[in-house]
This record gives structure tokens, C-alpha cells and sequence, in this order.
């Protein structure tokens, strides 16, 4: 099986690194320049600064070389991947397509596997997620993820393909389950940070994960979500590192937001668009999703952290 990752940013880049120890590796970037020095340096000086690359990587901003795996790893960002998968539908079809984002599509209201079933419906498709940061994968730390494929066959070929010494991959069968988990965690993440970042305490951010997490349960129930596959790697662990640790860039968007500090515009924050497709999709199928509605208004600045808090606190009392 001939890999190739798509996308070069800290994440796809620490996978290659990852899965170069077993065979050669392409490593695609969109800017050809940030390729050509990718390759030259062996280091993504840019995004992945000190994690040098084996000698089985080629950093390539060469298209035609991508295509010629029959294995990508999609790293590309939820909201660019649907554009980006229907202009190169025709070079995708047959291949196996691991989407490595996390998010719903704001226009489609789509997962990432969901994505590539629309544009590419004979590919082969997958979702990798879980409880991981870039530095830890390419370290070689030891990482556990969710594999989640439709298809039993090809979900075991790829779990054998993609899992290292150090990257241990579980099998699972609900993509639809592992798309929500990852997406959503970010949502929640977002609004921990804005609990920590006001000075609101560690107590205060347990009952946003807490309550958080009951949203992830509420629309994964509603859209079929196996009830397992959110308390797993893809669901709960993946809310728990990601809401707890400034290596979180959802995290750290959310401190920004409740200290009232400014936020690199250059970083890729997907649990603020992942805010608005949810709340999309809560309209959609009338679900109460309080806190997913005020990360969506703190992303937008439509709402400070102040009223975010009483809003969320000032609503009616229930049972749990």
C-alpha cells in the first residue's frame, strides 16, 4: 500500500513523520515553496518547527505525485476539504480516503467522511481521530486514535496499514459517531477556554465539559451515533485533552476570547465554524444545544464571556 498525505500543516505533517518509519511517505503542501523548502531543509520549519523528517518523506507540492498513492490521508481543513475533494474527484476515485480533519461542513452540514461519500462515491472512505497533538505523533509518543470505516474489510487493512509501535489505532464502524466527536470536542473546547480565560475556575470549566459532553450525546443520538463510540477515544477522550491543554488551539482561542485579547488570524480554528454548523443543524432538528449556540456568538463577537455565562446560567432549571 503506496501512502501519501494531503496536507501539510503541523498535523499531516506529523503523520507522515509518523508513518514514514514504516515505507516511503509523500508529504503534499498547496504552496509549492513551502514544499521545495520542506524537502531541502527535511523539516517544516513553518508549521512543525524541530521534528526532522525521515529520509523517507518527499515534501511535494506536485499534485500527480499525491495522486499516485492509493492511500491518502486527507489533512486538509473541514471547510476547504469539500471544495478541494470535488475539483480532484476524478484523480480520487478508487482510492482509499482518510479524512484527518475535524468539523461539519458549514454550507452542507456534512462530516468529512460525508464529504468524500458525495464527491467520491467509489472511494474508499475513513476517518482517523482521537485524543492527539501534532508534537506528541511525530515524537513517536505513544497515541491511541479511532479508525472509523463503513466497510469491516477495508476498515482492517487500514488499521494494520496506519498503526506505528508508538500510533495504536482502534477499529470502529460508526463514522458517523467518530465525525461527531471529533467535530463537536472542539465546539466545547472553545468554551473551556473562554471559562479559564474569564477567571471563571476550574469548577466552572468541569460543567462545561460536563454539560458539554451532553450536547455531544443529545445530536450524536439524533443523527445516529452509537452511544459507545462518544465515550471512546473519538468522543470523550478527545473532549478531554483538548479541554484541558494549551496545545489546544481551540482551547487557546477560547482563553483569548474570555481574557478579551487578540487571536492569531493565520491559526485554523475549527471549532468555530464547527459552532455554526451545529447550530445549524440544532434548528434543523429542534435540539437544545445552549452551549454550542454561545461558542457560536463568543466566535462571531456577538456576545463577551460575561453574558455567555449568564445566558448558560440564567436558563430554566432542570433534572440532569
Amino acid at each position: 500500500m503506496k501512502v501519501a498525505v494531503a496536507g501539510a500543516g503541523a498535523f499531516g505533517t506529523a503523520l507522515a513523520i509518523s508513518l514514514a518509519a514504516k515505507g516511503p511517505v509523500t508529504l503534499w503542501a498547496r504552496d509549492a515553496d513551502a514544499a521545495n523548502d520542506m524537502q531541502t531543509r527535511r523539516e517544516n520549519t513553518r508549521r512543525l518547527a524541530g521534528h526532522r523528517f525521515p529520509d523517507t518523506i518527499t515534501a511535494t507540492g506536485d499534485l500527480s505525485q499525491l495522486f499516485e498513492a492509493d492511500t491518502l490521508l486527507l489533512s486538509i481543513p473541514a471547510q476547504k476539504l469539500g471544495p478541494w475533494l470535488e475539483h480532484h474527484a476524478t484523480k480520487l476515485r478508487g482510492k482509499h480516503l482518510v479524512a484527518c480533519c475535524k468539523g461539519i461542513d458549514q454550507t452542507t452540514l456534512r462530516g468529512p467522511v460525508a464529504l468524500i461519500e458525495s464527491a467520491v462515491p467509489d472511494a474508499v472512505p475513513a476517518m482517523l481521530t482521537g485524543p492527539s497533538f501534532a508534537a506528541d505523533i511525530a515524537q513517536n509518543l505513544p497515541t491511541a486514535l479511532t479508525l472509523a470505516c463503513a466497510s469491516p474489510d477495508a476498515g482492517a487493512v487500514l488499521q494494520e496499514a496506519l498503526s506505528t509501535p508508538t500510533l495504536r489505532l482502534y477499529l470502529s464502524g460508526d463514522v458517523i459517531g467518530a465525525e461527531l466527536g471529533g467535530a463537536l470536542k472542539n465546539v466545547i473546547a472553545i468554551a473551556c477556554g473562554v471559562s479559564i480565560g474569564a477567571g471563571f475556575g476550574e469548577s466552572a470549566r468541569a460543567a462545561v465539559m460536563t454539560r458539554g459532553f451532553a450536547e455531544m450525546r443529545r445530536i450524536g443520538a439524533t443523527l445516529g451515533a452509537e452511544p459507545e463510540t462518544l465515550t471512546g477515544l473519538s468522543g470523550f477522550g478527545d473532549l478531554a485533552l483538548t479541554c484541558t491543554s494549551d496545545g489546544s488551539r481551540n482551547y487557546r482561542f477560547g482563553l483569548s476570547i474570555g481574557a478579551g485579547e487578540a487571536f492569531d488570524p493565520n491559526t485554523t480554528v475549527e471549532g468555530a465554524a464547527t459552532a455554526v454548523s451545529l447550530t445549524k443543524l440544532a434548528e434543523k432538528h429542534d435540539l437544545d444545544l445552549p452551549i454550542c449556540r454561545v461558542v457560536s456568538d463568543l466566535s462571531a463577537g456577538r456576545m463577551d464571556a460575561e453574558a455567555a455565562m449568564t445566558a448558560l446560567l440564567s436558563r430554566p432549571l432542570r433534572k440532569e
